[in-house]
């Protein structure tokens, strides 16, 4: 047995000077596997954000809607030799060796996600009955103020203790999207138009506690927007004073060099439909913007209005749109403007997906939420559905900010280039936990798995 030991441990000293060979230089078996077919074994997706799924022979690809993959389609089966770089990303993730460089891709960096729109505080107060009679205000009013409403808001932090958000359906998004992210801050970057006065100021502290990166276009002209909670019992009547959101001017801010600069560092537009009242030519600056550089521009049906009284407006804008969002009562409206003849969810939502688009690159994706019901969602030539988060109705306590709520959800992954299941399941999560609380609110920070 003592004579065999040394050629044992020859033998052994040996097979590590191969193994070592080895690692200096690739053989030729595993060059040859790289410049071969790639068929991995399960789904994953690549730090670029594309997913491939199968095994065997055939591979599926397709890509998350912010990273397109060149050369090939956005959406096909691949049956040839792929490029060696990508070759070498589906090698290093077979190998279990993912760099430190593919993680930071898939996270969200400062001002990737850019937000336009109006900008409202928020004034929430618990009032009673002789405080609405006075206004002519009934227990669930979802109102623009007139000239009796103008003494309303003072009073109403005069009087009561009042609590101020951030607010305006854009904003409410970009401050949900930053919410879920939680860091860094100031991903979200948001510009509208405000006052300048006491509200102006309030609405700057409440949006920079939110981390949100706000640039307000200060005029005095027109007071600071501001909605009206008014709380009584479970009722919430809202009465809404635009005023300043709807001076919003693109030569006096969205042009200036240091704001265009904020624009051209995101890769992800957001604006809800509401806007187009406001500034037709400072959303389709944006929306050009997105659409030269291959980024990805998402817009908001917003209400029925908007597609019915600022078509013009709407279809100008959405070639260049990425992702469409609404509710059925929006689609159902925007299908009946647009002749679909058809009130079927799915079917709305396959004929806005193939509307005229800009960007030939991508194709556009439409998700459409139902309330209860399930989120529709059309993309990759097929529609998808997915149920919400079920929820005790006795939980529920304001479905207001709910929509808000969910294009934030979505929007936070998407920025940070997840695939868009992933994206609609934040969406339901956002909007689950603000349909349980009074106002676009949330607590501190979000449990979302």
């Amino acid at each position: 047995m003592a004579s065999d030991e040394p050629k044992a441990k020859k033998s052994r000293l040996s097979e590590e000077k191969k193994k070592e060979k080895k690692k200096e230089s690739p053989s030729k078996e595993t060059s040859a596997k790289l410049s071969k077919p790639v068929t991995p074994s399960r789904s994953f997706q690549t730090s670029t954000g594309l997913r491939i799924e199968g095994s065997g022979e055939r591979c599926n690809t397709s890509l998350s809607p912010n990273r397109d993959w060149q050369p090939g389609s956005s959406s096909s089966s691949c049956h040839q030799s792929v490029g060696p770089w990508f070759a070498q990303q589906v090698f290093q993730f077979v190998a279990g060796a993912h760099t430190e460089r593919d993680t930071r891709m898939s996270a969200a960096s400062t001002n990737s996600l850019f937000g336009m729109g109006n900008p409202l505080l928020d004034i929430c107060a618990i009032v009673d009955k002789d405080f609405l009679d006075k206004y002519a205000l009934k227990p669930n009013d979802q109102i623009l103020a007139e000239d009796k409403h103008k003494a309303l808001f003072e009073e109403l932090v005069k009087n009561f203790k009042a609590e101020y958000h951030a607010g305006g359906a854009t904003q409410n998004s970009i401050k949900i999207a930053q919410w879920m992210i939680q860091e860094p801050h100031n991903v979200g970057t948001f510009f509208g138009c405000i006052g300048k006065d006491n509200f102006g100021k309030t609405l700057k502290q409440k949006a920079e506690e939110a981390h949100i990166d706000a640039h307000y276009y200060e005029q005095d002209e027109e007071p600071t927007g501001t909605c009206a909670a008014c709380i009584t019992g479970d009722n919430r009547s809202l009465v809404a004073n635009l005023a300043a959101a709807n001076c919003y001017k693109k030569d006096k801010h969205l042009d200036l060099e240091e704001n265009w600069k904020l624009v051209e560092k995101a890769k992800v537009y957001y604006i809800a439909g509401f806007f187009l009242t406001v500034s037709l030519e400072s959303i389709l600056k944006v929306a050009e913007h997105a659409s030269k550089n291959n980024k990805l521009f998402c817009l908001n049906l917003s209400a029925p209005f908007i597609c019915e009284f600022f078509k013009d407006n709407l279809m100008k804008v959405m070639p260049y749109v990425d992702v469409l969002f609404g509710n059925e009562t929006e689609a159902v409206a925007f299908a009946k403007e647009q002749e679909f003849e058809t009130k079927d969810i799915k079917e709305i939502a396959k004929k806005a997906q193939a509307l005229p688009k800009d960007n030939a690159k991508r194709q556009r994706i439409v998700v459409l939420t139902q309330g209860k019901d399930d989120t529709v969602m059309a993309s990759n030539d097929k529609v998808e559905t997915f149920p919400v988060l079920k929820i005790d109705p006795k939980d529920i306590v304001d479905t207001n900010g709910a929509g808000d709520a969910f294009v934030g959800g979505f929007l936070s992954e998407l920025v940070q280039e997840k695939p868009l299941d992933q994206c609609v399941k934040a969406a339901h999560y956002a909007g689950n936990v603000i349909i349980r609380r009074a106002g676009c609110t949330f607590p501190e920070k979000p449990n979302f798995n």
